[in-house]
């Protein structure tokens, strides 16, 4: 008998979901499963899946009193808020924990923006972290607060560094529709992705298997460009490829949020998740994951 709580269940607590609740059906065995979203619409959705439903609000404490994770395996995806350089949903939800039962592990997802822009170079976990965004500051500050909080309470912790996740749903296809321009291959940054279903195989190997106070980048460990990456999925999709622009162009066409992306550059090692966990990604590079598309 296991128990298994989702915070924030959404597109891949749902699938970190749908593979708990097919092991307990081919093995028999009780899983309990609970997610917690804030939209009453889903409910639906979650229950097809086994798991119940636990409609509440990580920014309104007082939704959360029907939440108990004690005992069980506790997933945290729900992202901090989009502003701000901490993440206070996180350290309501650990609160919470403490009033109404500690859980037995904590599967907490963060981000590689914490490690800052590497100029391009091949890092892995030893990397000393160097957050150049409030985007990443947020996460590591929920990664810090989730190290001192577990060693409190002597709680097992593992922290996943997750690049960008793609797959059905989370491709750029609107922005390529626009025809939005892209920077330069040639002056891009390197950047790094892990397909959907593999990032929930990941989640629950490290639920499984990984060694208290593990820190794991996820990644499928074939970078490329940014550049590449939007005209990759053009050619897959058949869509006209973006136009190129250079940086000075890019500074005044493209929005915050994209420029913020453009500042950092790393390319990442997967070595230590593929070696400690087991697992074999289904996706191992975006040709891969981009060719799934079409079958």
């Amino acid at each position: 008998m296991g128990k298994i709580c989702i915070s924030g269940c959404g597109d891949i607590g749902q699938r970190v979901a749908a593979r708990y609740h097919t092991q307990s059906v081919l093995s028999q065995a009780h899983i309990e499963l609970y997610g917690l979203v804030r939209r009453p619409q889903v409910q639906a959705k979650l229950q097809t899946l086994g798991v119940t439903p636990v409609i509440a609000d990580l920014d309104r404490p007082d939704t959360l009193t029907a939440l108990s994770c004690k005992h069980a395996i506790l997933f945290h995806f729900a992202p901090p808020p989009d502003s701000g350089q901490t993440d206070p949903r996180f350290r309501v939800l650990l609160a919470v924990c403490e009033k109404t039962g500690l859980p037995a592990k904590v599967i907490l997802l963060s981000t590689t923006a914490v490690y800052g822009d590497c100029e391009g170079r091949w890092i892995d976990e030893s990397e000393p972290v160097n957050p150049q965004t409030d985007r990443g500051r947020r996460r590591l500050d929920a990664e810090n607060a989730l190290r001192e909080w577990a060693g409190k309470h002597q709680i097992p912790f593992v922290i996943l560094r997750v690049s960008g996740i793609y797959g059905p749903g989370r491709l750029p296809i609107e922005r390529l529709q626009q025809g939005l321009p892209i920077l330069r291959e040639d002056q891009a940054p390197f950047s790094n992705r892990i397909h959907q279903d593999d990032l929930a195989l990941v989640c629950v190997a490290a639920a499984e298997r990984a060694p208290n106070g593990a820190v794991y980048n996820v990644c499928d460990g074939h970078p490329s460009t940014m550049s590449h990456y939007f005209k990759s999925i053009a050619k897959a999709l058949d869509l006209p490829p973006p136009t190129e622009i250079d940086r000075e162009q890019a500074k005044r066409q493209l929005s915050p949020g994209m420029l913020s992306y453009l500042s950092e550059s790393r390319r990442m090692s997967n070595a230590k998740l593929l070696r400690e966990l087991g697992v074999t990604l289904q996706y191992p590079d975006l040709a891969a994951g981009l060719a799934g598309l079409k079958s």
